[in-house]
């Protein structure tokens, strides 16, 4: 059996998934990369099976109609048979050493008989024109080199929110808890987080940048312009994740306490880019997001109300809109983001 799947969701990907998938190479026979063609117009599927046939006991491609990314990891966790199980994205890449140590560790913990159900590495902003990487680690947040459970944990600042990036799961635990991302959505990678978080029940983090997260083409997914035209969509994924699990009712509260900063986070990336666009259409759909919140579970709604993140985004007329968009430049300078 393979320690670990990297699955590769590919649409029109020529010109940069050879660097995805060399770099994941490197990780040696205990791979399995599974490209998944989504319907490309391009050469994808022919790049692909020329690594499939150079590489065989490492590379499967299958190939599909277009479905989007959901629909892409959706097919590669059905074929995946490695233990563990991760998202490159196909214009991302991983870092060569951190691969061999991230691998190292997985079998040292499998051989100890404490395979955990999420391994966490930290991720990079490789944002275009940047001269400093800015690098998302969890330290200060999350034990160090050992294995802990969800009450171990510590404090997480606004930027250490566990994304797609940093997360390596338990390909089983996947599978059992049923996930299954929507078709033709953006987005989807907050979904990919965030319903599996109540059945871990280990962790462990190796203090590694792995994840090369590559940020900054106009045509991107996080692009500002282009996350205010798919508003929809983000507000469809919102509803679907504070529709997944009914976290009042999560026994940890470390574990639930973090499930509302992260629902309280996409509650507010979806309320500033509604007021950033600032017509009448999305201020009222910015208030809809808040009532089926509210309608939704009242306990929740007023919890993330109570943050400074909720609270900010209701505050009233032209200078509560005003007061958003100055937090959200300084946030994204700070961050590093779009």
């Amino acid at each position: 059996m393979k320690l670990l799947t990297a699955v590769i969701p590919c649409y029109n990907s020529e010109a940069y998934m050879s660097h995805a998938i060399e770099t994941l190479l490197t990780g040696g026979p205990s791979m399995e990369i599974i490209i998944v063609n989504d319907g490309s117009k391009d050469n994808t599927q022919k790049i692909a099976e020329e690594y499939q046939e150079k590489y065989p006991k490492i590379i499967r491609v299958i190939s599909q109609e277009n479905g989007g990314h959901g629909a892409a990891v959706n097919t590669g966790l059905a074929n995946a048979t490695g233990l563990y199980f991760k998202v490159v994205d196909s214009d991302d890449w991983v870092n060569e050493k951190a691969l061999r140590q991230v691998l190292e560790k997985l079998r040292e913990l499998i051989a100890d008989g404490n395979s955990p159900d999420l391994f966490l590495a930290n991720y990079v902003y490789e944002k275009v024109g940047a001269k400093r990487k800015k690098v998302i680690n969890y330290r200060r947040a999350l034990p160090k080199d050992q294995i802990f459970t969800w009450n171990d944990i510590m404090h997480f600042k606004q930027s250490q929110n566990i994304l797609m990036h940093s997360t390596i799961y338990r390909t089983k635990l996947l599978k059992d808890c049923g996930i299954q991302l929507p078709k033709h959505t953006f987005y989807v990678d907050n979904i990919f987080v965030y319903q599996p978080l109540p059945f871990v029940k280990t962790l462990y983090y190796m203090d590694v940048n792995l994840y090369r997260y590559f940020i900054g083409r106009e045509d991107q997914s996080v692009n500002e312009q282009v996350m205010i035209r798919r508003i929809d969509q983000q507000l469809k994924i919102t509803r679907i994740m504070i529709e997944s699990h009914n976290l009042m009712q999560i026994k940890c509260k470390k574990l639930r306490n973090y499930m509302i900063k992260y629902l309280s986070m996409m509650m507010t990336v979806s309320s500033v880019f509604l007021i950033k666009e600032g017509s009448e259409e999305s201020l009222a759909k910015k208030e809809e997001l808040w009532n089926y919140l509210k309608n939704y579970d009242k306990r929740l709604y007023k919890k993330i109300r109570s943050q400074i993140l909720g609270r900010s985004m209701n505050l009233p007329g032209k200078f509560g809109r005003r007061v958003v968009e100055v937090g959200y430049n300084i946030t994204r300078k700070i961050y590093g983001f779009n």
